[in-house]
């Protein structure tokens, strides 16, 4: 899991063939440029949500086996609960090959607290709990294949 100012993400562009491009594009998208969806390398995909929070008891860990995630904050901040992956031991339903998400009713073991300016980036072996707070708030999330 890596958790930084958005300037400083491209010291991580070796953790994925696709991440420089990536890097390149969220840059161009933060400074108004969101004409460049068409222009993510393949198999990446991003998406703009307006995210409804919720308290920290109801947020859900969640974990990927083939995709790494980057939440950006936009408008609001969030917290986000983490866990290692490989200690979870409450699986909520079976890992969805389609959607590449199982759920966890295990406890977060950290939390971290994202703003605008910074990203949250988790890898398979990060578990996340993401949106927890209060009212409602702004986020960019990118899926990279790993």
């Amino acid at each position: 899991m890596i958790l930084c100012e958005i300037k400083d993400l491209s010291r991580y562009s070796g953790t994925s063939e696709a991440m420089p491009a990536v890097f390149s594009w969220l840059d161009a998208y933060l400074n108004g440029d969101d004409s460049l969806l068409q222009n993510l390398p393949e198999g990446v995909s991003a998406s703009c949500e307006t995210v409804a929070m919720k308290p920290r008891e109801k947020a859900t860990l969640e974990a990927h086996r083939r995709f790494i995630d980057i939440h950006v904050p936009l408008k609001g901040d969030e917290l986000m609960g983490w866990a290692p992956t490989a200690s979870l031991r409450y699986p909520r339903g079976a890992y969805d090959t389609e959607t590449d998400c199982e759920f966890f009713g295990d406890t977060a073991v950290s939390l971290l607290h994202v703003i605008p300016g910074q990203a949250a980036v988790f890898f398979p072996e990060d578990a996340h709990a993401p949106n927890i707070g209060i009212g409602n708030h702004k986020k960019l999330v990118i899926k990279i294949p790993v």
